[in-house]
């Protein structure tokens, strides 16, 4: 059974790693990764693009892809990205959440693990 893009209940769904490792181990909460959420959330918003047949903005558990944190992945696409601060999120959200662009500059390595 295939899936069309138009029948599914969020047209894009981003989740955010927020997961916190001990013993100093690399993990995405090193980054802040709470304030991007956030952000994301109120840009999602501010543009309209929230609810059904939208953009749906999650917090996650481990991604396991913690050596590229903090990273965020886009579905239904299944897109990962590394970013830094509110300009690359400003840029996920304009370009890829509301018109279906990559970024590439912002896409996490494929080889890019724990």
């Amino acid at each position: 059974m295939s899936i069309e893009n138009n029948s599914l209940y969020f047209k894009r769904h981003i989740f955010f790693c927020l997961n916190e490792r001990k013993n100093n181990e690399a993990c995405c909460a090193q980054h802040n990764p709470q304030a991007a959420f956030d952000h994301c959330k109120a840009q999602v918003k501010a543009l309209g693009l929230a609810g059904p047949q939208g953009v749906r903005v999650n917090k996650a558990g481990c991604l396991d892809r913690c050596a590229g944190g903090p990273v965020a992945v886009v579905y239904p696409e299944g897109v990962w990205y590394t970013y830094v601060d509110q300009t690359d999120i400003d840029e996920i959200v304009e370009s890829h959440l509301k018109n279906g662009q990559i970024v590439q500059r912002l896409v996490t390595p494929e080889n890019m693990g724990r």
